[in-house]
Order: structure tokens, then C-alpha cells, then sequence
């Protein structure tokens, strides 16, 4: 391997995937390694003998639950805000020529020992079962003000400059009940703890909008997911790099992050021969000793031959519990798929249990969400550690992902992908317009 590249870019988990398009498209030349022989890493799609093989080891599917190509299983499910910024990489990169989409059909939340769905509009706050009626008026006011809310225009402001005044003011200011702020905070803003209501108001007002966007475009929910699941995804953004120019090793061991004399690295080493290279990106499972850990996830894949109960039989859905619902420091969340989705045999649907470990029995931790899901066919649970580099990486050039969370959105994978370009490039990421691509060019 006497060839420099730009970059080695070390597992193919859809955080590296899009990264490695990304810096193709650029005009980087990009090495893209993997130790397993195929693509996804931790955000593989499994069948149904692979998820049995995975979690029981030699147990085999019940024949009553289909055929395995009926089965494409996530590992780590995530869906995508219709407007968010995931869908931004997707347009301007165009990876969507490969794939398919299908709106998620509900945005839930739990309160109050019930299901509810998420308010997106003051016309919907109107008509909540979550809120009282004092209540429901108070938030209609509320997402009003959110919605004519404009940053340079004072008129429009009620006084509340959202850039300095902390998010508990705002709420305060609108007498909203802590149940309402739940909802709104949580299921709606995405936010992972209540740090946020001490914060300038700012990310939260343009969350909320966000979501709002999102619902509006498609209805229903704001969310979309990929038809046959996400294993699709990390392939479709290694093609986009190998259109320009990126090269791909699968089944390819790492031994070794080569470091030259100032510290910053030159290469990678894989069994006897090493490749030269100006930088790495990596997940941290390819280097351990610039991680630290910050905590576990815990997943619980269910397979239910029903849809979940007081969801209107939604063939799919996002629920939310927030963290005070439960007396809890993180929210627990639940994505739900089905055959509409081409994720499983007809009549049976995916759900994903997810949330922060928070004590030392973290099956207990996730049960009251596993009621709500009514009876379960099959369970899969994973506890797994979630890693974060120690460093930003310019030190030595190397650049290194967070572990995937519990959320089941694609909100803190995009904000990853966005900071390890930065730190890389030194410069934002800009999604303007659609690339040119090489393939188009030769056509």
C-alpha cells in the first residue's frame, strides 16, 4: 500500500459512511476500512436467523413468523425529522436515488399513565387529551407565539429576545403546567435532559419550529424512515464515495494507528502492511485509548404480531416517555415499525425499547415501556457502553465519533456527522443546493 490518502476512514456505521461521502464529494481521497464483511457496523439491518443467531446463538426462528427475507431488523432504529438536517445530507448528496421513504405514521407521547399524541400546532393543543381546558388555551398561546415568533423582528416578540432569556421564563410566562413543559421540551424540542430550561431559549424555539415544519410537510408525524430499514443507508453513502473516488476494504483487520514524530498520525497498519494517510476518522471502537465512556444504553427489540394499543393501530410511530413521567434522568423511547415499512412479515411489527442505564437491573428500567407495548412474540435485549473522544482530534488528526445513543431520531447522529467535518475541515459544513456528481458529469 504505497498510495497517501487524505483520509482512512475506520468502520462503516453511518456516522463514518456519510462522512466518507462527504469528504469524497470534496475531492478528498478517501480509504474507507471495516473489520467485518459487511456494511453498517453497529446500524446494520439483520433478518430473522440473524437476530436469532445474534441474541440466542443457535436458537432458530419460529416458522409462524415468516420467511426471513421478510425481516430487515435495526439494531439501532432511528427516524428522520421530514425538515431536519439528516434529510438535508439527504438531498444534497442525493443518496436519495437509492432509497426509498415512508412517513412515520404517529408522534406519541406518555403522561400521565397515558398515551397522547404530540400537539404540533396551536389548532391540535386545542383538541389535546393531554391538557386541561385552562391549559389547552395556555398552549395554544404559547405555540402561537412560537409560530409568528420572527428573530429580527421585535414586533412579533412580546418582549422576549429568545437569545438570552432561559426557556423556564418563557414557560413561566405562559403559566404552562410541568406536564405541558414535558411534552413540549422532550417530545417535540427532542431535548435529552432539562439542562435546556436553564439555556437561552434560542435552540429550543428553533426545535420546536423545526418540528412543526416537519409535521406540516407530511402530516401526520414529522418523521420518515426508509422502506426495508436503515442497513440501506451506510451503502448508499459508501457508493456517493466510491462515485468519487473513495476505495473500500471490508473483512480488512486495523492493528495499528501509526503516529509520526510530532504526533499527528501517517498511517494505518493492517497486518504487515500499512497505508499511508494524512488523517483518520474512526468510530471508537478502532481506538480505545482516546475514548472514555459515559455511560450504557440499554435496547429491547420486540417483535409483537399486533399494533401498539391507544395508537389508533398507526402501522408506525415514535412514543416518548419523558424523564419526569417515570422519575427518571433520561426519557425512554419506543420506535415502531412494521410490513408497511417492509421490516417485517405481514401482521407483525418492530418496536425498540431504548433508554440511558441509570441503575443496576436496567431490564427493570425499561418494563413500564414494554407494558405499553402489549403482549411481546419475541425480545431481544442488548446493553451496550457509549463511548465519546477525549479529544477534538487536531492534536493529532485524529477524529473519532460518539457511540449511537438511545434516541430514536437521527438529531445527535447529524450533529456528530456536522462536528467532526468542522474540527476536520476547520470550516461548517454547507448544504446548499444538491453536489455534481461524477456519474451525472460522464452521462
Amino acid at each position: 500500500m504505497d498510495e497517501e490518502y487524505d483520509v482512512v476512514v475506520l468502520g462503516t456505521g453511518l456516522t463514518e459512511c456519510i462522512l466518507s461521502g462527504l469528504l469524497s464529494v470534496e475531492g478528498k481521497k478517501v480509504l474507507h476500512m471495516d473489520r467485518n464483511d459487511y456494511y453498517g457496523g453497529e446500524c446494520a439491518s439483520l433478518n430473522l436467523s440473524q437476530i436469532f443467531g445474534k441474541f440466542r446463538k443457535d436458537a432458530k426462528a419460529p416458522e409462524s413468523l415468516g420467511k426471513d427475507r421478510d425481516y430487515n431488523i435495526d439494531l439501532i432504529p432511528k427516524f428522520a425529522m421530514a425538515n431536519g438536517e439528516f434529510v438535508k445530507i439527504l438531498v444534497y448528496t442525493d443518496v436519495t436515488r437509492y432509497l426509498e421513504f415512508k412517513q412515520v405514521s404517529g408522534s406519541y407521547v406518555y403522561r400521565d399513565g397515558r398515551i397522547a399524541k404530540v400537539p404540533g400546532s396551536e389548532i391540535e393543543a386545542v383538541s389535546s387529551p393531554l391538557m386541561g381546558i385552562f391549559e389547552k388555551r395556555r398552549a395554544k398561546r404559547f405555540f402561537e407565539f412560537i409560530q409568528k415568533y420572527e428573530l429580527d423582528n421585535p414586533a412579533t416578540q412580546e418582549g422576549i429576545d429568545v437569545k438570552t432569556v432561559p426557556m423556564s421564563e418563557i414557560y413561566k410566562k405562559f403559566g404552562l403546567e410541568p406536564g405541558t413543559q414535558d411534552f413540549i421540551g422532550h417530545a417535540m424540542a427532542l431535548h435529552l435532559d432539562d439542562s435546556y430550561l436553564t439555556e437561552p431559549a434560542l435552540q429550543t424555539y428553533e426545535n420546536i419550529r423545526l418540528y412543526m415544519g416537519s409535521l406540516a410537510r407530511y402530516g401526520k408525524s414529522p418523521y420518515i424512515y426508509p422502506m426495508y430499514g436503515l442497513g440501506d443507508l451506510p451503502q448508499s453513502f459508501a457508493r456517493l464515495s466510491a462515485i468519487y473516488g473513495g476505495t473500500y476494504m471490508l473483512n480488512k483487520t486495523v492493528d495499528e494507528i501509526v503516529y509520526g514524530p510530532d504526533g499527528k498520525v501517517v498511517g494505518v497498519r493492517s497486518g504487515d502492511e500499512t497505508v499511508k494517510c494524512k488523517a483518520v476518522i474512526a468510530d471508537p471502537s478502532y481506538v480505545p485509548s482516546k475514548v472514555k465512556k459515559i455511560g450504557q444504553v440499554i435496547r429491547s427489540i420486540c417483535i409483537l404480531n399486533h399494533p401498539i394499543p391507544n395508537t389508533g393501530d398507526v402501522d408506525s410511530l415514535q412514543l416518548i416517555i419523558p424523564q419526569n413521567q417515570l422519575n427518571r434522568k433520561h426519557d425512554i423511547y419506543i420506535a415502531a415499525v412494521s410490513f408497511e415499512h417492509r421490516v417485517s412479515a405481514k401482521g407483525y411489527w418492530i418496536a425498540m425499547v431504548s433508554t440511558i442505564v441509570e441503575t443496576g437491573v436496567p431490564e427493570n428500567e425499561i418494563h413500564p415501556a414494554v407494558q405499553l407495548l402489549g403482549p411481546v412474540l419475541e425480545k431481544f435485549n442488548s446493553v451496550v457502553d457509549i463511548y465519546e473522544p477525549v479529544s477534538d482530534g487536531k492534536d493529532d488528526n485524529v477524529f473519532i465519533s460518539k457511540s449511537y445513543d438511545s434516541t430514536s431520531h437521527f438529531e445527535t447522529v447529524t450533529d456528530d456527522v456536522k462536528d467532526i467535518y468542522a474540527r476536520y475541515w476547520g470550516k461548517p459544513i454547507d448544504f446548499q443546493g444538491k453536489i455534481k456528481r461524477g456519474d451525472e458529469e460522464a452521462e
